[in-house]
């Protein structure tokens, strides 16, 4: 018992006189962040948002008002979004600086599209449901 109290007291002590002596110049390079990325995620979640109203709009699960309200704070919070992309681009452009493309995970980049057999409806991901008409897809996961 005490030699494993010993040994984790060396190891302890080990570690932290590992982090003591990393210098930061040491340290790799921090992956260059986009200036897009945040907005770009946002955009996402208000598209899935507005696709998911529209499910719901059509399952009667919302009143008309109700969907048109949520649906003109969606559409209002997605040209402010797309306004501040405008905004950004307009500002590298003027200082000589290329806007950097959002790195896609391969994963990502290697998904087909989906499309719905019953209504044609096209979306980025396979999904089980059709986000449109409700209807399987077909897709198993």
């Amino acid at each position: 018992m005490e030699a494993s109290l010993i040994f984790g007291g060396l190891l302890g002590a080990l570690a932290i006189g590992f982090l003591l002596f990393i210098r930061t110049q040491d340290l790799p390079p921090a992956a260059p962040v986009s200036p897009f990325q945040h907005l770009d995620e946002r955009k996402a979640a208000i598209y899935e948002s507005l696709r998911d109203l529209q499910f719901e709009y059509r399952l009667n699960k919302l009143s008309d008002a109700d969907y048109q309200a949520t649906k003109l704070e969606l559409q209002k919070e997605l040209a402010h979004v797309l306004a501040e992309t405008d905004k950004i681009k307009a500002t590298l452009a003027a200082s000589g600086k290329a806007p950097q493309p959002v790195a896609i995970p391969a994963k990502a980049a290697a998904a087909k599209k989906s499309v719905c057999p019953s209504c044609g409806a096209q979306f980025d991901k396979a999904l089980k449901f059709c986000g449109e008409c409700g209807k399987p897809m077909g897709v198993a996961g």
